[in-house]
């Protein structure tokens, strides 16, 4: 099955990290149901912005960076736009990593015990580490990726088992709502799910998949098949954690409780399994794609095995050790790691709008109207609520 897979599968993976798992189940926790259509709105944010990355990066063979890089002729503009990138992608991307670090911290918690919670984030570093360092890391990714999805199941038969109020459901992902102080977790659940990161990720891999635009079909089913499934997990969560007698989520332990219909007391060691997975899952293809932007900014054409490439992502996980190694809490990181997501992607989205549709890099692909509506609207979108995040930070809204 997992031959068939392609980069949609993994940029899914990547989503449905520990961010993903925290910024819903506090959303359920505190909001309800009522949040539940701005994840429907992230998911189809999205697609939109997935689509258009994989379809760039099957037309042309090259990355996001590599492509925004030759169309830009004038030096300095050139080179602050991709200091701009570069500066966005890999501070976003360590902070990211303390983030996954610390959700796959947080489910060795619940399954080992705090008596050595100060070594977890170390012993995650690690084996990320490892992993990438030897290359061989795939068949271990697939089964990675076989344990978030078992814990995806697990909230898609908890959400059922919880037996929702399916006309309250439907109306908290066609009406929307914005209950006091919930701004920052509309922002959080937009940064989990529309991660800047994927869109370079996803044009680097499709390439490397699909060599020619015979396949475009092909890769913008699998955008849609994937994506979609990894918003109806998220959205869940969201309906499971709504279930959580306990407005206060400060541990694992408390995020255990929404499976606790389904598991009984064994909820804490699936909660933690699966957290781990999507945690290590994260920390692999965050620090990966950093360094594959900063492969095309500084047009290397390195491979896994490059010196230059190993120390771009060596750098990153060094960093999210260190963030985790801070004292801060590892749920208090996670949601600082996706607000920052929300600020950087109408940047980015910025960037990837225009390149698709120039003609001498699409060749004859570009985006059709209704794309581009779709894409402009996402970004004004995503500028609102990033103005909103720093107004609500500095205490003016």
């Amino acid at each position: 099955m997992f031959r068939k897979m392609g980069p949609g599968v993994l940029i899914a993976a990547a989503f449905i990290g520990p961010g993903t798992v925290t910024a819903c189940t506090l959303a359920g926790v505190q909001f309800g149901y009522s949040l539940l259509w701005a994840m429907m709105l992230s998911v189809i944010a999205t697609v939109v912005l997935q689509e258009m990355a994989a379809r760039l990066g099957v037309v042309t063979q090259k990355g996001l960076a590599t492509v925004i890089k030759d169309q830009l002729t004038v030096p300095w503009i050139r080179n602050m736009v991709l200091g701009l990138i570069l500066g966005a992608i890999v501070l976003g991307n360590a902070a990211y990593e303390g983030g996954n670090i610390g959700g796959a911290s947080l489910g060795l918690e619940a399954i080992f015990g705090d008596g050595l919670l100060a070594y977890y984030p170390y012993a995650v570093g690690a084996v990320a580490f490892l992993l990438l360092f030897f290359g061989n890391y795939k068949i271990l990714e697939r089964s990675l990726v076989s344990l978030v999805v078992v814990m995806s199941l697990s909230f898609l038969i908890t959400a059922i088992v919880t037996k929702p109020d399916i006309i309250s459901v439907f109306k908290g992902i066609f009406v929307p709502q914005i209950p006091e102080g919930s701004v920052l977790t509309i922002i959080a659940l937009v940064g989990t799910t529309v991660v800047p990161y994927n869109l370079f990720l996803h044009a680097s891999l499709v390439s490397e998949k699909w060599k020619s635009k015979a396949d475009l079909k092909s890769a913008r089913k699998d955008t849609v098949i994937s994506i979609f499934m990894g918003g109806l997990v998220s959205m869940a969560i969201i309906i499971t954690a709504s279930g959580i007698p306990i407005k206060e989520i400060t541990t694992a332990m408390d995020m255990a409780e929404g499976l606790k219909p389904l598991y009984g007391n064994s909820a804490k060691y699936f909660m933690g399994i699966g957290l781990c997975a999507a945690g290590l899952t994260s920390a692999i293809t965050a620090p990966l794609a950093a360094a594959y932007v900063v492969n095309s900014c500084f047009g290397w054409n390195a491979g896994l095995k490059d010196l230059r490439f190993k120390l771009v992502w060596m750098i990153i996980i060094i960093m999210g050790v260190i963030f985790m190694s801070l004292g801060i809490k590892p749920i208090e990181i996670i949601k600082l790691a996706q607000v920052a997501n929300g600020l950087l992607l109408p940047i980015i989205a910025i960037f990837l709008l225009w390149v698709v549709n120039l003609k001498v890099v699409m060749q004859g692909h570009q985006n059709t109207n209704f794309q581009n509506i779709l894409g402009v609207l996402i970004i004004l979108l995503a500028l609102v609520l990033g103005g909103k995040s720093i107004f609500t930070v500095f205490g003016l809204f």
